[in-house]
C-alpha cells in the first residue's frame, strides 16, 4: 500500500485519544487522565519507531511530519531517529561503544565506578529497578552523551535538539492551556517511559553470534499492541521494512524457522517476563562477552 491505513488511522486516533486527555478526562478525573495518556504517550513513541522505518507513507518525510512532535518531550525524534537506525547495524549489537541501544558497560569502566553507582546500576537491571529508575538514569546517559558530541563540534546533534524545542513548547503550551496540571503531565511522560522501559529491557542479549542476540516475546496482549508487535524483535529486526501489523502473521506462519535463527531466545510472555526478572536481573552489567583491557 502506497498509504498503509492502519498505521495512518492509528496515528490519528492516538492524536485524538491525546486530545481527549487534556480536554475533557481532566474534568471527570485528574487521576483518571493521567493513567490514560501513560499509554497514549508510549504507543505515539511506537509509532514514532514505525515512521522511522518508513510507515505509514512511501515518503518517510511525510510520516515524519506527523510524527515529529514527541509527546514524551524527553527524546528528540531526529535522535531517536539517526540513534535507531545505527541500532540496526546487527553485527554490533549490545556492543557498549557502537550499538547506542545497549544497556551493556564495558568492563573496564564498570571496574572504575564507585560502588553507590554500581548498586543503582544493578538495581537498574531488575525489572522494576528498570521501570522505577530506568527513564531518569537512561534519560541522564542520553542527555550526557548528546552534550559530549555538541561539546565535540557535531552540529547534527545540536540540530537535533533545536528542533526538538518548538513542539515541545507547542505540547508545554497545550497543556498548560488545559485543566490537565503540568506536573500530571510530567508524571504521564514518566510513566511511558517506564512502561517502554519492559519492551527494552530484554530485547537484546549478549551472544557470540550476532543473530543469537534478538529476542522473541509471544505475547498477543496489551503491552504487545503498545509496542506495536514490536516484542516479536526478531522478526523486526530481520524484516525492518515490515508494518507493526503484519509481524504476528509472518512469525507464527514461521515460528520454527525464526526461533531457530535467534537460538531460542524466547519468552512466552510478558507474564513469564515480570515472574521471572521482576526483581532478579537477567544480565550482569559489564558486557559479559567484551574483550577485556
Amino acid at each position: 500500500m502506497r498509504v498503509e491505513w492502519p498505521t495512518f488511522l492509528l496515528i490519528c486516533a492516538t492524536y485524538a485519544a491525546f486530545a481527549a486527555c487534556l480536554v475533557w478526562l481532566p474534568g471527570l478525573s485528574l487521576a483518571l487522565a493521567i493513567l490514560a495518556l501513560i499509554p497514549v504517550i508510549a504507543l505515539q513513541s511506537s509509532l514514532q519507531h514505525e515512521v522511522i522505518h518508513g510507515h505509514p507513507f512511501a515518503e518517510r518525510q511525510l510520516g515524519e511530519i506527523l510524527a515529529f512532535p514527541s509527546l514524551n518531550l524527553a527524546i528528540p525524534y531526529l535522535r531517536f531517529r539517526d540513534t535507531h537506525l545505527a541500532h540496526h547495524m546487527d553485527a554490533t549489537l549490545t556492543d557498549p561503544y557502537e550499538d547506542p541501544e545497549s544497556n551493556y558497560l564495558d568492563p573496564a569502566v564498570w571496574a572504575r565506578l564507585p560502588r553507590p553507582v554500581r548498586a543503582l546500576l544493578n538495581a537498574n537491571n531488575t525489572l522494576v529497578g528498570r521501570m522505577l529508575l530506568g527513564p531518569a538514569i537512561g534519560q541522564a546517559a542520553f542527555m550526557a552523551a548528546d552534550l559530549r558530541l555538541i561539546r565535540a563540534g557535531d552540529r547534527r546533534v545540536l540540530a537535533a535538539w533545536a528542533w526538538h524545542l518548538p513542539p515541545t513548547a507547542a505540547i508545554v503550551a497545550l497543556v498548560l492551556a488545559s485543566d490537565l496540571p503540568l506536573w500530571a503531565y510530567l508524571v504521564a511522560c514518566y510513566g511511558a517511559l517506564s512502561v517502554l522501559k519492559i519492551r527494552t529491557f530484554l530485547e537484546h542479549q549478549a551472544h557470540e553470534r550476532a543473530r543469537g542476540r534478538t529476542v522473541i516475546i509471544e505475547d498477543r496482549g496489551p503491552l504487545a499492541f503498545l509496542f506495536l508487535n514490536n516484542n516479536l524483535h526478531v522478526v523486526h529486526h530481520m524484516h525492518p521494512k515490515l508494518p507493526w501489523y503484519r509481524l504476528p502473521r509472518i512469525y507464527f506462519n514461521n515460528r520454527d524457522k525464526y526461533l531457530s535463527r535467534n537460538a531460542g531466545y524466547r519468552y512466552a510472555s510478558y507474564a513469564e517476563v515480570f515472574r521471572r526478572h521482576f526483581l532478579r536481573a537477567k544480565d550482569p552489567v559489564p558486557h559479559p562477552l567484551y574483550p577485556q583491557k
